[in-house]
């Protein structure tokens, strides 16, 4: 049994199989709604995230995962002896990360507990977890997987769609003109994650087109490397991510396909119909 423990957190939406495989400890970052907070993907799931944003008036807001959190959270498995590596959501989208710092740091810098900045959310984030707990139960120690975390990130890139920009717009990501102009003309904004922030790599016009321009940038990021591991994810729209995955597959001819869905706690600033799909190659 591997003695480095792999902590990562709600952003990522790993699927429970994974969770439960290689026993990750999942912190949850938490959504403030009509008065209510609610611990991402433990209150509150997906499916009916996604269905209740749909049909209300308000948005939720978001927060950190606390210091205290983690400090109740690292000492119980530092004091058990165990190596920990947190491998959390981008410090350039949440400041979860520097909680996460300030634990370490309390807890007197310990050598056995490492945070790393992975400069990633949602399935590309959970592609990294996964390969380092993968690494982990076949015997590598923390700084082996510290050492495989880092060389990890520059193999994995992530591409998205929305469906509207209007959860964009309320979230104070675009102003009201873009969001007009953007929806007179059915544009399909598509952005990818680069150097750790969202950003906007172009529009097209439709849903078709959108997906057909990820995969090519997928193409253009794999760049004839493998294996490939791809991971569809969703807001709302199965159907359209399966669609996608049909084409993907034909085109890389992945190792693995791992599906899942944005998470509650991403997909308040994004919408339901949210479409994306991470990659990992070489």
């Amino acid at each position: 049994m591997s003695n480095v423990t792999i902590v990562t957190d709600s952003s990522a939406y790993l699927p429970r199989q994974y969770v439960e495989q290689y026993q990750i400890p999942v912190v949850p970052l938490t959504l403030h709604w009509e008065g209510e907070s609610y611990r991402d993907g433990v209150d509150i799931q997906a499916d009916e995230f996604y269905t209740r944003l749909s049909q209300s008036t308000t948005l939720p807001t978001t927060s950190q995962v606390t210091v205290g959190y983690f400090l109740e959270l690292f000492k119980p498995l530092l004091d058990a002896g165990r190596d920990v590596i947190y491998l959390g959501i981008s410090k350039g989208i949440s400041a979860t990360y520097d909680s996460a710092i300030q634990a370490y740091r309390e807890l007197g810098d310990p050598a056995n507990l490492v945070i790393v900045d992975t400069q990633l959310v949602s399935m590309a984030l959970s592609l990294l977890v996964l390969e380092v707990a993968r690494a982990a139960e076949a015997g590598a120690d923390l700084a082996q997987c510290k050492a495989l975390a880092e060389a990890t990130l520059p193999k994995i890139g992530v591409f998205f769609t929305v469906d509207t920009l209007e959860y964009l717009h309320r979230g104070g990501r675009i102003n009201s003109a873009k969001r007009l102009l953007g929806s007179a003309l059915n544009l399909k904004p598509i952005m990818e994650i680069r150097d750790g922030k969202i950003e906007l790599v172009e529009s097209v016009i439709s849903r078709k087109k959108a997906i057909n321009r990820m995969l090519d940038l997928v193409e253009k990021g794999v760049n004839g490397r493998t294996p490939v591991r791809l991971a569809p994810f969703h807001a709302l729209c199965v159907d359209d991510m399966e669609a996608m995955v049909k084409i993907a597959e034909e085109r890389f001819h992945p190792l693995e396909v791992i599906r899942s869905e944005v998470s509650p706690v991403v997909g308040s600033h994004v919408g339901p119909g949210t479409l994306a799909i991470a990659y990992m190659a070489g």
